[in-house]
C-alpha cells in the first residue's frame, strides 16, 4: 500500500523591501523637507488637475496619493504631518473671485497666501510642444530651486525667499551627483507688476560638436538601417544631419566634472537644455500670516498692517495719560478742600 503524506509543505516567501526615504540628509545632516498638497473646499476639475501636478512636482518627498475627505479639517492634516515628518503644506482653494495657493510651514507657520492669476496644466504644456520630454526617472529626485528678482530689502520678499528655499532639500555642490539634477523650479519676481512667474523645467545635457544621429545611435543602443547607403560615412555626413551640433553657444555650455552617461563624459563640454514640463503659474503675494493659516497678519497687499510695537507704544501712552489725568483730579480735589 502506498503511503499518503499529510504533511503540508511550507513555501518560502521572499520578503518585499519597501524603500523609505530618509528623514535626515546623510550629507548635510539637515532635516529633509516633506510636503502635503491638498485642497480646502470644492474645486473645479482644472484646479484638481493642478493639485495633482503640484504633487508630482514635489516628488519624491510628498504624498502622491493623499486621500482627502469633506469632513477633514486642517487639524487632521496637522496631526498626521507630525509622525510623518511633513514640514510644509501647499493648500489650493477657490473663491468667487479667483483661486488661491497657500504655502505654510508646519506646525506653527508662517503662511504665505498667493493669488493665482493664470495657470497652465502639465498636459497643456506638453501638448504645445512638438517633442515633449518625460523620462521614467525624471521625478526620482527632488528639483533644484532658483529664485530671481527677490533680492530686495523688503521684509515680505525676504520671508518668501526663505520659505521657498526651505521647501526643497538643500544640495552640496561638492558632493552632488549630476545624474540627480534633472529638474529645476524657477520663481521670477517682477518688481513692476509684483507678480511671481512659477515655472518647472527638465534639465537635459547634450554633448557639443556631436551630430544628432551619432548621439541617438549611442543613446538608443540600436543598429541603424544602412541598406539604402553605400558607406557608413554617408550615415554621418548625410545632408541636414552631418553638420548639426545643437547649442554650440558658449554661454549655454558647461564642462562636466564627472561622467553622466555614455554620451556626456567627464572633462567634456555639454550644452544645457531646459524644457518646460509644467505646471505653469502666475502668482501674486497678497498676505502673510504669522501662524498656520491663522494669527496676526505680517503683510497685506490690499491694506496697511499696524506694527505691534506701535500699538504697544500707543497703549503705554494712553495708560500714562490716564494716570496723569488721575493725578490732576486728585490735586484739584485737594485744592477745593
Amino acid at each position: 500500500m502506498a503511503r499518503i503524506r499529510n504533511k503540508k509543505r511550507k513555501t518560502f516567501v521572499k520578503p518585499v523591501k519597501v524603500k523609505k526615504h530618509a528623514n535626515v540628509d546623510h550629507i548635510t545632516g539637515d532635516k529633509v523637507p516633506k510636503s502635503f498638497v491638498f485642497s480646502r473646499g470644492k474645486l473645479p476639475s482644472p484646479l484638481k488637475q493642478l493639485q495633482m501636478d503640484l504633487r508630482k512636482l514635489m516628488l519624491p518627498y510628498t504624498a502622491l496619493k493623499l486621500k482627502e475627505k469633506k469632513r477633514n479639517n486642517l487639524k487632521d492634516f496637522l496631526n498626521v504631518a507630525g509622525p510623518m515628518g511633513v514640514t510644509h503644506f501647499l493648500i489650493i482653494s477657490k473663491t468667487d473671485t479667483a483661486p488661491f495657493l497657500r504655502v505654510a510651514r508646519t506646525p506653527q507657520g508662517p503662511t504665505l497666501t498667493f493669488k493665482i492669476h493664470e495657470y497652465s496644466l502639465a498636459v497643456d504644456v506638453a501638448q504645445s510642444q512638438l517633442r515633449p520630454r518625460s523620462p521614467q526617472d525624471l521625478f526620482k529626485n527632488p528639483p533644484l530651486i532658483v529664485l530671481s528678482g527677490f533680492g530686495s530689502a523688503e521684509q515680505h520678499l525676504k520671508l518668501t525667499t526663505i520659505m521657498f528655499q526651505n521647501i526643497f532639500p538643500s544640495i552640496d555642490v561638492n558632493t552632488v551627483k549630476l545624474s540627480s539634477c534633472q529638474r529645476i523650479v524657477l520663481l521670477n519676481y517682477n518688481k513692476d507688476t509684483k507678480l511671481v512667474d512659477f515655472r518647472h523645467y527638465s534639465i537635459r545635457l547634450q554633448p557639443v560638436g556631436v551630430s544628432r544621429r551619432i548621439r541617438k545611435f549611442v543613446q538608443n543602443h540600436q543598429v541603424p538601417d544602412l541598406r539604402s547607403l553605400q558607406d557608413v560615412s554617408d550615415y554621418v555626413t548625410k545632408a541636414g544631419y552631418g553638420s548639426e551640433s545643437e547649442a554650440d553657444d558658449e554661454a549655454a555650455t558647461v564642462t562636466l566634472t564627472s561622467d553622466l552617461n555614455r554620451v556626456n563624459k567627464a572633462s567634456t563640454k555639454s550644452a544645457v537644455k531646459l524644457q518646460e514640463i509644467g505646471p505653469r503659474m502666475t502668482l501674486q503675494l497678497v498676505k502673510i500670516e504669522e501662524g498656520l493659516c491663522s494669527g496676526s497678519v505680517i503683510f497685506n497687499e490690499y491694506g496697511t498692517v499696524v506694527d505691534k510695537n506701535q500699538e504697544g507704544r500707543k497703549q503705554d501712552n494712553t495708560e500714562d495719560s490716564s494716570e496723569d489725568d488721575g493725578d490732576q483730579e486728585e490735586d484739584g480735589d485737594e485744592e477745593e478742600k
